[in-house]
């Protein structure tokens, strides 16, 4: 279980991208309000209780203050503006006492100065858009402050997207620490079996969260990307499943899902430990595409002596056969999407033989996933591919249900072909299905 600390670090190594492009656009706002108006600087500022903080600032000039810079906020002129005490457009500081003696008056100095206050959409206001320039400027008319008037509205939508991108993302680190570091995670196991003879060969682990009756997993893991989490999250899901291996019977491999990112940053490697390279299987996911698949080809291969290889959603997913081939995997699993009535689609059947052919070609085996009725799997054993998972063999279950389910599964190859299971694994089965919809 990781830390506080170190759920905190992985949060703060992570600049997320959108940040930055809102900044370049606020940026760009301000560039253009100076081209617009030939002013020489151009800023953004917040207030903090009695503090003004700039956020952007736009000029070509060498400023005393930059981004950052906090001061009280009736140092300024925009605070006055506000409250009324000074006009948005001041063609000269010289035509009013109050600038006259503020020191910013001099320090830049300020000759022409047009302001208006940035309203959020419910009318809070979060701070000012600035424009100035250091010699007075009598040509600035009212009309001047309608067009700064309409780029602030355009900064302020910018800036109220940031600030709703800003509490989901402290939302969900929140959420996702806390499932974190409590461990409030379970694993489901989902049934493999031979196409052969039906005989069960393995499982799949499967995280569920709390909320599985409402979104699926991957909503967790892909939040847990966009927060700076993912890998974090991903490694409780590996935790929990390794802990999970005393419950499936010998014999059977067990399938645990790491993404490439997950695999490249080294933690899925220590967590094998000493693992048997032949119980254990990992799968690579699609959570996010693969930018570097040398990194991920030298992390798998460290992996290899712990656990076999597998790839997932061939046929649908990030990798072409290439990649695939780099990868040296043991096993590929087919995308559901080629299996699904496939004794109804030529086009489906002929790719998914021709993965046959690739998968003999390397030295892989094959798993059908989705598998939902007796024509897929008949075709699918016709096919040459080796194993299958889905709902006609089983929902993914709770472990001590999946373990009674695995023991049970030994019926006769003509029960099976029926499409029947043993009487321990109905049980099992139905046992599953009732914690599933509790």
């Amino acid at each position: 279980m990781g830390s506080d600390s170190s759920l905190e670090s992985a949060v703060s190594a992570k600049i997320p991208g959108d940040s930055l492009m809102a900044d370049a656009r606020i940026d760009r706002i301000l560039g253009a309000v100076r081209n617009h108006l030939g002013v020489e600087i151009a800023f953004v500022s917040k207030y903090d209780g009695g503090i003004r903080e700039l956020t952007h600032v736009s000029s070509d000039l060498d400023l005393p203050m930059g981004p950052g810079h906090r001061e009280p906020v009736e140092d300024g002129y925009c605070w006055h503006v506000l409250q009324g005490n000074l006009p948005e457009l001041i063609q000269d500081p010289a035509d009013y006492p109050m600038t006259q003696n503020m020191a910013v008056t001099h320090m830049l100095p300020v000759g022409c100065h047009l302001n208006v206050p940035l309203r959020l959409s419910d009318g809070t206001v979060y701070g000012s858009f600035c424009a100035l320039s250091r010699t007075p400027d009598r040509s600035m008319t009212e009309r001047d402050i309608g067009v700064l008037r309409a780029f602030a509205t355009l900064a302020s939508e910018q800036i109220e997207g940031d600030i709703e991108r800003d509490m989901r993302r402290s939302s969900l680190q929140d959420t996702i620490g806390k499932l974190i570091t409590g461990n409030s995670l379970t694993i489901f196991h989902q049934p493999i079996h031979h196409l052969a003879d039906n005989r069960s060969a393995g499982v799949e682990c499967l995280a569920r969260f709390p909320d599985a009756a409402l979104r699926g997993p991957d909503c967790w893991f892909d939040e847990a990307d966009e927060v700076g989490l993912g890998v974090e999250l991903e490694m409780l899901a590996v935790r929990s499943a390794l802990a999970t291996l005393p419950y499936v019977p010998a014999g059977h491999y067990v399938s645990i899902n790491a993404s490439p990112a997950t695999i490249i940053s080294g933690a899925l490697e220590q967590a094998l430990g000493n693992h048997d390279g032949e119980q254990l299987v990992i799968e690579v996911t699609e959570h996010q595409e693969v930018t570097d698949f040398t990194a991920l080809a030298k992390a798998l291969r460290r992996i290899s002596p712990k656990a076999r290889i597998a790839i997932d959603d061939v046929g649908a997913g990030y990798a072409g056969l290439r990649h695939i081939v780099d990868l040296e995997p043991s096993i590929l699993k087919l995308d559901m999407s080629l299996t699904r009535d496939i004794h109804r689609d030529p086009a489906r059947r002929a790719l998914a033989s021709a993965l046959v052919s690739f998968s003999q070609q390397i030295g892989c085996s094959l798993v059908a996933e989705g598998i939902e009725c007796v024509e897929e799997r008949d075709l699918m054993a016709d096919l040459g591919i080796t194993y299958g998972q889905g709902y006609f063999y089983s929902r993914p279950l709770p472990v001590v249900a999946s373990q009674q389910f695995l023991l049970g599964a030994g019926c006769s190859d003509d029960d099976q072909n029926k499409g029947k299971v043993s009487t321990a694994a109905k049980a099992s089965i139905k046992l599953g299905e009732m914690r599933l919809r509790a």
